[in-house]
């Protein structure tokens, strides 16, 4: 049960300590170790051809399931055999997980691989996280600071973004939104990440996801003097990056 897989993973993070993720600027063939292999939640020594398990892997580029991003898939390769990642998550912890299908030979403890998420996907993805930034702060232009996100999705294919406001968007609202997002598009800011202490991330105006717990330390997302936001996930250099914003439906669901 998942309990056990807790303890496993409890037990797993005690002994391999922090897992580098490198993700952020690393994702194409990326040296890493197989730290542990978990297959329904008891720790294996190896993972044979056609099977599936749990690979911890440190550095590892694949980004875990958080903050509305989803999990990286892609590929491991090393001698004498290669594996598909099918998702990537934090069972516990901070500690990313990734689960593998082995598709030729069989992969051991301390095996080195060669780890990759394809480019296409990452790029995707850091384009649909930083306009999520993008519209959240178009949302709060138009709407005043009474938006409040109630989630997001970031996929490679599309994003989404949840949010309470008392009554819904016109046509011509939508419309405003979309070229405010677009006119930050193409004025190609800056995107920097900063690491810094949480009191001074807060005094930066850097806008907190509702209901988050945040460690001393905190990540701050910023697209030039336009958006700030606490976010640890993948996001591009410069918003020209991009390309173009399309809302494509807006629904209400449930009371807000």
């Amino acid at each position: 049960g998942a309990s056990a897989d807790a303890a496993t993973y409890a037990a797993l993070a005690d002994r391999i300590g922090p897992v580098e993720f490198v993700g952020y600027e690393q994702y194409d063939n990326v040296d890493a170790e197989v730290k542990a292999i978990v297959v329904d939640g008891q720790e294996r020594d190896a993972l044979h051809h056609g099977s599936e398990g749990e690979v911890i892997l440190s550095p590892t580029p694949f980004y875990a399931e958080s903050g509305g991003q989803i999990g990286d898939t892609g590929t491991l390769i090393w001698d004498g055999g290669r594996g598909t990642v099918l998702d990537t998550v934090k069972p516990f912890g901070e500690m990313p997980v990734s689960r593998l299908r082995v598709d030729e030979g069989s992969l051991a403890v301390h095996e080195v691989v060669r780890a990759s998420v394809p480019a296409p996907l990452r790029l995707d993805t850091t384009a649909n996280h930083t306009a999520t930034h993008l519209l959240h702060q178009a949302l709060k232009d138009l709407l005043g600071n009474t938006v409040q996100q109630a989630g997001s999705l970031v996929a490679p294919d599309r994003l989404r973004f949840d949010y309470t406001h008392h009554h819904p968007l016109t046509d011509g609202q939508l419309r405003q939104i979309e070229d405010a997002v677009n006119d930050r598009v193409r004025a190609n800011l800056d995107v920097t990440k900063t690491v810094m202490p949480l009191a001074e991330a807060r005094q930066s105006g850097a806008v907190a996801m509702f209901g988050e717990k945040y460690g001393e330390q905190v990540r701050v997302v910023a697209a030039g003097d336009y958006s700030r936001e606490f976010c640890g996930g993948c996001h591009v250099n410069r918003t020209g990056d991009i390309g173009i914003f399309k809302i494509t439906s807006d629904r209400s669901l449930a009371a807000g």
